[in-house]
């Protein structure tokens, strides 16, 4: 009783039955510092710091944009009487595409987007070519007289090398990284992970379509095998989450036609 109910010292077994307080664990900083880096997000898909700043102004300078850069080069076409003006045409245009590109980049970077694996070579390589001989279906490529070229540095500078190298890039920047990425990040909370990229992968195509036949560079109705392209590489950075393979597959679709065009060329020269 004496144990119970007066202030004295304790029982020793009291003593071993009362709990001890533990001091409070407070994160040192190189455990906090490990906690940040789990916490980082490895797939913009999944959302992060990186990709929240493309939204919808990105999308509105996108456009803003582009449409000033149809309009410049539309005018240099128009006003100025050169051959040299629709390479002046396509290079404003591509400006008008990198402008959203630098501006989204500096905005944050998208979490694996720009990652590189040896799997976006192959899905280059074969998607490339596949796009090559559907094209090559549609257009009825068999029935029409083989692809030719005037082969000189000219020619090199101002087609080839704009056209399966140049143009690629800056267009896969442009469609499948600003236009596609804000997009999905704009509609994934509302919508959902997978009506997001459907509909980011629709608008994407659609933009590249319509850009092809706004600045005169495609007949209306060949739009379809351009409408593949844009298609398919929308679709390869949705399913991996990077931009290279779609790179890689847009560069290997053009440079096959070029690589046509300089085989015809060899061919009537030798004839």
């Amino acid at each position: 009783m004496q144990d119970q109910l007066s202030d004295g010292p304790s029982s020793p077994a009291a003593e071993a039955e009362t709990p001890i307080a533990e001091p409070e664990h407070r994160p040192d900083g190189d455990e906090r510092r490990r906690r940040g880096r789990r916490r980082r997000r490895t797939d913009w898909r999944l959302g992060g710091t990186g990709v929240r700043p493309w939204n919808g102004s990105l999308l509105v300078i996108a456009l803003l944009s582009l449409g000033a850069a149809i309009f410049a080069g539309s005018l240099v076409q128009l006003l100025w009487r050169s051959p040299s003006a629709p390479l002046v045409s396509t290079a404003i245009l591509w400006v008008g595409m990198l402008v959203p590109v630098v501006v989204a980049f500096r905005r944050g970077r998208p979490a694996g987007l720009l990652r590189v694996r040896g799997a976006d070579l192959i899905y280059g390589l074969a998607l490339g070519l596949g796009l090559r001989v559907i094209e090559g279906w549609v257009s009825d490529a068999a029935a029409r007289p083989f692809p030719s070229a005037n082969l000189t540095s000219s020619w090199l500078l101002t087609e080839a090398i704009p056209s399966g190298l140049v143009g690629p890039v800056v267009e896969e920047f442009f469609f499948r990284t600003v236009i596609l990425v804000a997009m999905y990040g704009l509609l994934r909370r509302t919508a959902g992970r997978a009506a997001a990229a459907v509909a980011a992968v629709l608008v994407s195509t659609a933009s590249f379509i319509l850009i092809h036949v706004v600045d005169g560079s495609l007949p209306l109705g060949e739009s379809l095998s351009v409408g593949a392209v844009g298609l398919v590489c929308a679709t390869l950075v949705i399913l991996t989450g990077r931009v290279w393979g779609a790179v890689f597959a847009h560069i290997v679709y053009n440079a096959t036609a070029l690589l046509l065009m300089a085989a015809g060329a060899a061919i009537s020269g030798g004839q």
